[in-house]
């Protein structure tokens, strides 16, 4: 029962954030909320080309790294890695579905230096973000 509570306290929402095996998700309404008020972040979007081209936050770092499965695809992200040196903070993560690659892309990330508890994933990605007037669109 103690275990079962445990593992139940793991996916608990705290602050906006979700932890669920080992990512933490940033909800929708919180990034909101963040783009809102200003505060200061290294967005990596990791969509393909052409649907970054349609919409993305602004700010946004283009890496075209979906799915972020092969070497050529996790080296587009070295960018990211180098914005976040530049700049120190929160980083979030969006990707199509908020799925495996975006996970992928926080193991890379973090792998690569940037703090875990400075790491989010956008919940449910960029196709299901619920807020169009905060997004760049062509």
């Amino acid at each position: 029962m103690r275990t079962l509570a445990m593992t139940l306290i793991g996916f608990l929402v705290l602050g906006g954030t979700a932890l669920a095996w080992g990512y933490k998700y940033l909800e929708p309404a919180d990034m909101k909320q963040w783009l809102q008020t200003g505060k200061e972040m290294v967005i990596v979007d990791i969509q393909p080309a052409k649907d970054f081209a349609t919409h993305h936050f602004k700010g946004a770092i283009e890496t075209d790294a979906f799915p972020t499965e092969t070497e050529a695809e996790r080296q587009r992200l070295v960018k990211a890695v180098a914005a976040y040196r530049a700049k120190p903070a929160d980083v979030v993560v969006v990707c199509p579905l908020g799925k495996g690659g975006a996970k992928r892309t926080y193991d890379y990330l973090k792998e690569s230096g940037v703090p875990e508890e400075r790491l989010f994933i956008l919940a449910g990605g960029m196709n299901n973000w619920p807020y169009s007037q905060l997004l760049q669109e062509k």
